[in-house]
């Protein structure tokens, strides 16, 4: 009775799984479970404290450190073999065996998986609010949400960064510009470090060290509006869908960079930016098939689940 219970438990669990990934077939990204990894990356936490054990409220934890890739973002399994190790958990609740503790990662307010992710699958499949982990903090001042997608969270952090820039350079004021933008995390010390590299260059021909504020304007005027009229004049943002002009602007630097080394110092920007375009720059024909292709899969794994 109850092994059939539990069966019936994982295929419901899985089933939704399945579901899941179908409703987000165009963003594929919005149904998987959020790697702790790359949320590090993100948020370069300062150093970790140990917690100890606590109570923690299921719905609070968002992703995994290892295994990520076996459930969906609400801890559905999406593959069968995960199902042996599942019923034996789910096992474990209909007979109210007390089960050890999991082990978490607590970042930015929210939780992730170190060890125990069948069991926090079995307690959301099950409708369980809160569960004993050991907990491991991670030290960030960016607070993240609940139910945000990895791209909701990269957005948070650019976002972070941009405050912090602009406020600790008055890059606003002094150039009278709030649309450097970027959809990367760490571009804005990219920015500062062209900065202090214009401002470097400068010096070498002053008799006075030029202040920082007048270092910023003028890279604003000689280096950086330069690249962004020649992005605007080629109209280059149409094959770089999702992407920033700032963003351009930082991959067109450098790439112009690596011309000049090989071609000599004389190598245009404008040809320099024509010719990244080119090589890099989306086809919508590409794309459109692409997204085609992608829908007609999701179709065929509707009517295999249905």
């Amino acid at each position: 009775m109850l092994s059939s219970q539990t069966d019936e438990d994982f295929l419901k669990a899985r089933n939704k799984a399945l579901f899941n990934e179908v409703q987000h077939f165009l963003k594929p990204d919005e149904a998987s479970l959020i790697s702790f990894s790359d949320i590090k990356k993100i948020l370069k936490p300062s150093n970790e404290v140990y917690k100890g054990m606590q109570v923690i409220p299921v719905n609070l934890i968002v992703g995994s450190e290892g295994r990520y890739r076996d459930f969906d973002n609400h801890f559905f399994p999406k593959s069968i073999h995960l199902k042996e190790r599942w019923e034996h958990i789910d096992m474990a609740h209909y007979q109210d065996v007390n089960l050890p503790p999991i082990t978490l990662y607590e970042l930015g307010g929210l939780y992730f998986v170190r060890d125990g992710n069948h069991r926090v699958s079995v307690a959301k499949a099950r409708g369980i609010e809160n569960i004993d982990a050991e907990v491991v903090s991670l030290q960030s001042e960016i607070k993240l949400n609940v139910g945000d997608t990895k791209e909701k969270m990269i957005k948070q952090v650019i976002n972070y960064e941009k405050r912090v820039f602009y406020t600790e350079t008055n890059f606003g004021d002094i150039t009278d510009y709030w649309r450097l933008d970027f959809s990367t995390t760490g571009q804005y010390d990219v920015i500062y470090n062209h900065i202090l590299i214009h401002k470097y260059y400068i010096n070498q021909n002053q008799t006075e060290e030029i202040s920082m504020p007048d270092a910023i304007m003028s890279w604003f005027t000689t280096v950086y509006m330069p690249v962004i009229n020649v992005i605007e004049h080629q109209h280059i943002m149409k094959k770089f869908p999702h992407r920033t002009m700032s963003d351009m602007y930082v991959w067109i630097i450098k790439y112009w960079d690596n011309l000049k080394k090989k071609f000599g110092q004389d190598f245009s920007l404008d040809k320099a930016a024509e010719d990244f375009t080119q090589k890099y720059g989306k086809s919508f024909r590409k794309s459109l098939i692409k997204t085609v292709l992608n829908i007609l899969a999701k179709v065929q794994l509707k009517k295999e689940i249905d």
